[in-house]
Order: structure tokens, then C-alpha cells, then sequence
């Protein structure tokens, strides 16, 4: 799953104040030394044309797009939909800070006032208020275009676990009307001026409100492995293993190495740099590099599979680095799907949900199927 890696905008993508993004288009206009080789065989320029990733008469993949049931276009209803569950209203969002009742709330449940309560970027906001953060002790609350209350803290003022007991709190208070997606503690370390994000991230998203293929595999004995991310954003409900990442580029050494062993059944890998890296932060050139280093990898994953494996490869919404927002954008998904049974691809057109992935997974084990969804098993093997 490569996270914001959208290829084109939705019919509804008006509504969302994305009208015009196409992530991969754009990128591919704007980098004249992008290069994809491993993708392009694949069929990634089959699914629509993009400068500097042809489209070629024998793909190796089938390849198509998806476009998304749910409403909005956050990560958790993205990965949600991918594993059968749609999301039928949109996660709250906090454009001008989060209200009074919130605010007051969280700071009188720590014992302390808060910092910032706006929408920024964590790098920014630690550089203003990191210095008054250390002197007072008072954590930096903040929030984004995405449906996030996120808590800064430097780590030698408020300790990491203290910090994540912080975000336990406000995870029970943002319920109901507040109920937002996530709750992220983001811990730095430092000096003003100098200061540093750390990998002690750690995501309390709200729950997933109903049944995922995820559960329905660990409940018939398959064995799911979670690596980045992942097992945080289904809070873990359907996950037998979760593994951590600090890089996109370590998920694909772990994927390799599960692949290697032959080990897990279902594999589900979150590839978050292109979006938190780069798409919200408008950094097109970075974005780029990020895809080439994906697609090299590609080439050593796709060496190691055999005839027992399927790799899907898709998103779970566009992140436009090119467009004046640093928003998630609302886009479709690029699908492609492989196996060394059947390296003659074939279009899988144009697929009404990202729920389709959850429906083919059922097929390939005999799982009970989600309630959207259809399987495009038959098309592929």
C-alpha cells in the first residue's frame, strides 16, 4: 500500500476541494529524470498515460483503478476500505483548532494547559513553540488538514510513555461529534533550532466499526502479519504479528525477508513516506526519488516471489504534491496485481470500490466475503 500514491481525481473530488489533483501524473509531468522500470512493466502506464512511464503490449501485471465507496479521504477509512469495511460519514476535521470543550477538557484531565491548538506542520510548530515547550513543560496540541490531534512533546520534558498516556486521554475524550480518526503522540528531541522528530511516533486511532477481511483470515487460522503502520490503524483487531518500521525502505526490507522465509499468509505493508515525507509537504522531487527507490526495491521483491504468492499493489488516496494544498487529496487508486502463474496482465478497468482487494483476499482463501466488494480473482490466475 503506497500511502497518497493517487492516479487521478474522483467524480467527487469538487466536493472535496480537490479538483485537478492526480498524484502520479502530476509528478511524472513535473521530474524529468523520474525513471520507473519495474512499475511500467508492470503496467502502471496502462492504467492511463503518464510521461515517462509507457504503456507496453505485455504487461506482466493486470492493472487497473479503484475509486473510493467511503466518504472523505483519510487514512483509516483508505486502509479500512481496502480490507472491506466502507465508511459511510467523514471524520471530523479541525481547520480553525479544536473547540473550547475539547481543549479544556483535555488540559484539566493532565493537569497542565496546552501549546498551538491550530493546524500545522509538526516540523514547523516544534521550531516556534519547541523553545516555550521546554520552558513550561506544556505539551504542543495541533492538527492538520486530516482528521488528527496530534501531541508534541520533547522527550527530556514530558517522557515518551508519559506523552503516550497523554494521548490515551485524549483518545477517551475525542468520542461522539470529536470522534476524530487519530490521536498521534509525536515525541522530539533536541535544541531550539535544532530540534528533531523521533521514531517513538505512536498512532491511537479510533477503532474500525465493523468486521475487516483481516479478521475473518486470523479467525480461520491465517496467519496476518502487519508491517509499518498497519496493525495501529486496525488496532490490531485481525493482526497476528505487527511489525515496526522507520522507513519505507525498511518495510520493504521486512516484506523481503517474510517473502524469503516464506512465512505469513496475508501480508499487509503501509509504504508511508510518500505521503507524510513528501505529499504533505509539497516536495515533488522528494516524492519522486521516493518512487524510483520503491520501484528498485520492486525489482528484488518480484525476484523472490513464487507461484504461491500475490502482490498487490495499490493506495489508500492521493496526496498531491504539486497542488497548493498539503492535503490528502480525494483520487483514485492505482491497482496492480501479480502473480508468476499469470505474467500476462490484463486491464481490470475501472473498479467502484478499493473494497474489491478485501473481496479477492476472501476468494483466494475461501473467507466469508465482505458486504461490497467484488473479487476480481478469475481475471488474474
Amino acid at each position: 500500500m503506497l500511502d497518497g500514491v493517487g492516479i487521478g481525481e474522483l467524480p467527487d473530488a469538487s466536493e472535496y476541494g480537490d479538483e485537478g489533483s492526480d498524484t502520479l501524473s502530476h509528478i511524472c509531468e513535473a521530474v524529468e529524470w523520474l525513471s520507473l522500470p519495474n512499475l511500467e512493466k508492470m503496467g502502471l502506464g496502462n492504467i492511463k498515460p503518464l510521461k515517462r512511464v509507457k504503456s507496453v503490449s505485455s504487461p506482466i501485471a493486470s492493472y487497473g483503478k479503484m475509486g473510493e465507496l467511503s466518504k472523505g479521504k483519510d487514512t483509516l477509512s483508505g486502509h479500512w476500505e481496502l480490507a472491506g469495511l466502507v465508511t459511510e460519514e467523514p471524520f471530523p476535521t479541525y481547520p480553525n483548532g479544536f473547540p473550547k470543550e475539547v481543549i479544556e477538557a483535555f488540559e484539566g484531565a493532565i493537569g497542565r494547559k496546552v501549546l498551538g491548538n491550530k493546524p500545522a506542520s509538526g516540523t514547523a510548530i516544534i521550531e516556534e513553540l519547541g523553545e516555550l515547550h521546554m520552558r513550561t513543560g506544556f505539551p504542543i496540541v495541533y492538527t492538520s488538514a486530516d482528521s488528527v490531534f496530534q501531541i508534541a512533546a520533547h522527550e527530556d520534558v514530558i517522557p515518551v510513555e508519559q506523552l503516550y498516556e497523554m494521548c490515551r486521554i485524549a483518545r477517551s475524550i475525542l468520542r461522539g461529534k470529536h470522534n476524530v480518526a487519530r490521536v498521534i503522540a509525536r515525541p522530539f528531541v533536541g535544541v531550539p533550532g535544532a530540534f528533531q522528530r523521533t521514531p517513538r511516533r505512536k498512532d491511537f486511532p479510533v477503532e474500525p466499526h465493523g468486521r475487516t477481511i483481516l479478521e475473518e483470515a486470523k479467525e480461520a487460522g491465517l496467519n496476518v502479519i502487519a508491517i509499518g503502520k498497519v496493525g495501529e490503524i486496525f488496532s490490531m483487531r485481525g493482526i497476528s504479528e505487527s511489525i515496526k518500521t522507520h522507513s519505507d525502505a525498511h518495510g520493504m526490507e521486512e516484506l523481503i525477508k517474510i517473502v524469503k522465509r516464506n512465512y505469513g499468509d496475508i501480508v499487509f505493508v503501509t509504504l508511508t513516506d510518500f505521503d507524510t515525507k513528501y505529499g504533505h509537504r509539497n516536495d515533488t522531487y522528494g516524492f519522486a526519488r521516493a518512487l524510483m527507490e520503491f520501484d528498485e526495491a520492486l525489482s528484488v521483491l518480484l525476484d523472490e516471489l513464487d507461484a504461491h504468492d500475490l502482490l498487490i499493489i495499490t493506495a489508500d488516496h492521493g496526496n498531491d504534491p504539486t497542488t497548493p494544498s498539503t492535503d490528502h487529496s480525494r483520487e483514485y487508486v492505482p491497482l496492480l496485481v501479480y502473480s508468476k502463474v499469470n505474467e500476462h496482465g490484463r486491464s481490470l478497468g475501472v473498479r467502484k470500490t478499493f473494497a474489491d482487494v478485501a473481496a479477492t483476499i476472501a476468494d483466494v482463501f475461501s473467507l466469508n466475503k465482505p458486504n461490497v466488494g467484488e473479487s476480481f480473482l478469475e481475471f488474474i490466475v
